[in-house]
């Protein structure tokens, strides 16, 4: 499976014989799967069947779908007469013609009345119409594979950006693991500093119980952990991003992850490039957050 954006846009547009079938779908970010259409009157029965479709072919977004249906010039254009309206019509206008001494009515006159001539192809009929949603559903599944891959496309350029993103927390990481101020001899001469100033100031404190507390200080501030569960954190976020079935999600979760361990790295650090390499990894999170926001 290959990621996908949620963002994308497709139109598609099949000519049959008298009707031709467009449709025009926009796709942007969500956290579900939301879709609304707009639809010619007379095709509101495909609305179960088009939303199943949308769950086939997609986890997430929210969705923008138009329907449009053109008759074609070889559509039928015969009419027909309504036969009770004109027969009434006729019989009013013969009336008026005795009671008022008017003119005789003509044909002509009586046939432009609205309503006494009607056009075939607006009065479709229960079969027709069903042909008409089968075909504008099949239309939909052929623009639903062109979004896919549309949206496909712009997560293939986004994987990209996201790979680079989880290798500069990988190089953070790395900085921070060889970073001099977690060596022994600096932890050493850290904690030793601080041991004497202690003494100096309080001759009467007993050195072993400050070399005791001192040992168990350090451990609170060791990273290794933290680090330790960036580097799991960082595997994770690859197999994800390589596997790209609805990564977008599970992803958004890992982010969270990354950036408790980013603020635990800060509250523990006891030396300034380590605090600076903290600092870094949190703004090196929030931009990878922000790029999985568009992922499904």
């Amino acid at each position: 499976m290959s990621l996908q954006s949620m963002t994308g846009f497709a139109r598609h547009l099949r000519t049959f014989p008298g009707v031709q079938i467009s449709w025009e779908i926009k796709s942007v970010n969500g956290k579900g799967l939301d879709v609304r259409f707009r639809l010619p009157q007379g095709f509101e029965a495909i609305d179960q069947k088009a939303r199943a479709l949308f769950g086939q072919h997609f986890k997430r977004g929210n969705f923008q779908a138009a329907l449009t249906v053109d008759k074609t010039e070889g559509a039928s254009a015969r009419t027909v007469v309504n036969r009770p309206l004109l027969e009434e019509l006729a019989s009013i206008a013969g009336r008026l013609r005795e009671e008022f001494n008017l003119a005789p009515s003509t044909p002509e006159g009586l046939m432009a009345l609205r309503g006494v001539l009607e056009v075939p192809q607006d009065i479709v009929t229960p079969e027709d119409q069903s042909k008409l949603d089968d075909l504008a559903l099949a239309v939909l599944e052929e623009t639903l594979v062109r979004l896919e891959q549309d949206r496909r496309a712009e997560g293939s350029a986004l994987g990209e950006i996201l790979s680079r993103q989880v290798s500069a927390v990988e190089a953070l990481v790395e900085r921070a693991k060889r970073d001099p101020s977690r060596s022994l001899e600096a932890i050493k001469g850290r904690f030793s500093a601080q041991v004497a100033l202690l003494l100096d100031a309080a001759p009467a404190l007993d050195e072993a119980r400050l070399h005791m507390e001192a040992a168990f200080l350090a451990t609170k501030a060791d990273i290794q952990e933290e680090l330790d569960r960036l580097e799991m954190h960082v595997a994770s976020a690859r197999l994800l991003l390589a596997d790209g079935n609805g990564a977008g999600r599970k992803l958004d979760f890992l982010t969270q992850e990354f950036n408790r361990e980013a603020n635990t790295l800060c509250s523990k650090a006891n030396a300034a490039s380590i605090t600076t390499i903290g600092l870094d990894l949190k703004a090196v999170v929030d931009q990878l957050r922000e790029q999985i926001q568009n992922l499904e």
